[in-house]
C-alpha cells in the first residue's frame, strides 16, 4: 500500500513538473516570421552566411527565447522598440531573450550581428510561454537597400576601443556599421553581401592577375561560396545598391588598375542584369588615402562612365571622407562606432538626393 501511494505521489509530481515547464514552440520555418537577407529554409531550420541577417515576429506572452545551433555567433536583440542589446550563443540551443514581460503582444526584431562563415548559424525556432504563439507576419519597410562590401560594412572591430592586435569576433557589430545606420535612417530594409578581406578584382593580399574567389564569384549564391544553391533574385529587388569594395584590391603593392577598373565595369554589369531598375552607387572609404584612393576612384569613375555610355544613368559614386584617427579607430585601424556614425551621416543624405526620398 505504501508502494502504491509512493507512486502516485511521485506520478502527480512528475506530471506538475513537467505541466511547469511546457512552452511553446515555433519554428524558424514558420511563415509569420519575417526575414530580411539571404537566408536558406530547410525542413528544420533557416540557415545563412552573411553579418545583418534580420528577422522581425510579433509574439504572445511573458517570455521569449531562441532555439539556434550551439556556439553559432552574436545577435543583437531589440524588443518593443527598446534598447538593443548584444547575445552569444553558447553551448545550448537556447538563448535566453527576455522574461517577465507584462502579458499580451510583444514585438521582437534580431539581427545577426557578425560574419557566418565560420559559426555556420542555424534557427531552429522560438520558445514562448505556454499556450503562447506568434501574431501575424510583420509588415517591412517598402525601401529597400542592398550593401556588398568588405571587412567594413561586416562592421568588423568596431567594438574595439583599446585598439586590439587581434581580431575577435565579440568586437565585430554590424548592427552599427554604416549600412545599418543608414538603413534605419531612411526606414529602409538592408540586405547585406559582405566578407572581410573580399575584393573585386583580388581578395586581400592577392594574386596581381587577380582571385578566383572574389566577390564576383560568391554574389550569385544564397550562402559563402562560389557553388552551392543560387540566390534568387526576385526574393528581393533593391531600390539601391550600395558597393564598398576595393580596399583589400589595394591593400597590398602590385595591383593592377587596369584589372581593377575591368573587374568595377563587369560587376556594374552584373548588377544591373539583376536589377533593371536599381540606383547603383560605387563607395570608396574610409581606410583608403593617397594613391590607392586615387586609383579606386579613378577606377570607379571609369566604370561609371562605362555604363552610361551605355545608356545607363543610374550608377554613382560616393566617397565617405577618409579616416585620420579623430573619431578613433577599431582593430586593425578599421572603423570605430563614430567613424561608423559619421559615414552614415554622410550617405543619408546622398541617397536622399538621388532618390527623392523624405
Amino acid at each position: 500500500m505504501k508502494r502504491l501511494l509512493f507512486l502516485f505521489l511521485f506520478s502527480l509530481f512528475f506530471a506538475s513538473n513537467v505541466a511547469c515547464q511546457t512552452r511553446s514552440f515555433v519554428k524558424a520555418t514558420d511563415s509569420r516570421l519575417a526575414f530580411v537577407g539571404r537566408t536558406l529554409t530547410r525542413t528544420d531550420a533557416v540557415v545563412w552566411s552573411y553579418p545583418g541577417v534580420q528577422f522581425f515576429a510579433e509574439f504572445e506572452g511573458t517570455s521569449v527565447s531562441l532555439s539556434t545551433k550551439p556556439r553559432c555567433g552574436f545577435f543583437v536583440v531589440e524588443i518593443d522598440g527598446g534598447e538593443p542589446f548584444k547575445v552569444e550563443s553558447g553551448e545550448q540551443e537556447e538563448i535566453p531573450l527576455s522574461v517577465g514581460l507584462a502579458p499580451g503582444r510583444h514585438t521582437l526584431h534580431v539581427t545577426y550581428a557578425v560574419e557566418g562563415l565560420l559559426f555556420k548559424p542555424e534557427l531552429y525556432g522560438l520558445w514562448l510561454d505556454e499556450g503562447c504563439t506568434l501574431g501575424a507576419r510583420p509588415s517591412l519597410p517598402s525601401r529597400r537597400l542592398e550593401f556588398i562590401g568588405n571587412s567594413i560594412t561586416c562592421g568588423y572591430g568596431i567594438e574595439d576601443t583599446v585598439g586590439l592586435k587581434k581580431f575577435s569576433y565579440s568586437t565585430q557589430n554590424h548592427y552599427y556599421t554604416y549600412a545599418a545606420l543608414t538603413a534605419r535612417a531612411l526606414g529602409a530594409q538592408c540586405q547585406v553581401v559582405a566578407r572581410s578581406g573580399i575584393g573585386i578584382y583580388r581578395n586581400c593580399n592577392g594574386n596581381r592577375g587577380g582571385d578566383s574567389n572574389t566577390m564576383q564569384a560568391l554574389y550569385p549564391f544564397t550562402l559563402f561560396g562560389t557553388s552551392g544553391v543560387r540566390w534568387d533574385f526576385s526574393r528581393y529587388q533593391p531600390d539601391v545598391v550600395c558597393v564598398n569594395l576595393g580596399t583589400n584590391d589595394t591593400t597590398s603593392p602590385g595591383y593592377d588598375t587596369n584589372l581593377l577598373a575591368a573587374a568595377y565595369k563587369k560587376f556594374l554589369h552584373t548588377l544591373r542584369g539583376h536589377y533593371p531598375q536599381a540606383k547603383i552607387v560605387l563607395l570608396t572609404g574610409t581606410m583608403l588615402s593617397g594613391t590607392r584612393l586615387s586609383d579606386v576612384k579613378r577606377a570607379q569613375q571609369a566604370a561609371v562612365d562605362d555604363a552610361r555610355r551605355r545608356g545607363d544613368s543610374e550608377v554613382y559614386r560616393f566617397d565617405f571622407m577618409p579616416g585620420d584617427g579623430s573619431l578613433g579607430y577599431g582593430t586593425h585601424k578599421h572603423p570605430s562606432l563614430r567613424r561608423h556614425a559619421r559615414m552614415a551621416e554622410e550617405l543619408v543624405p546622398f541617397l536622399r538626393t538621388i532618390t527623392g526620398w523624405q
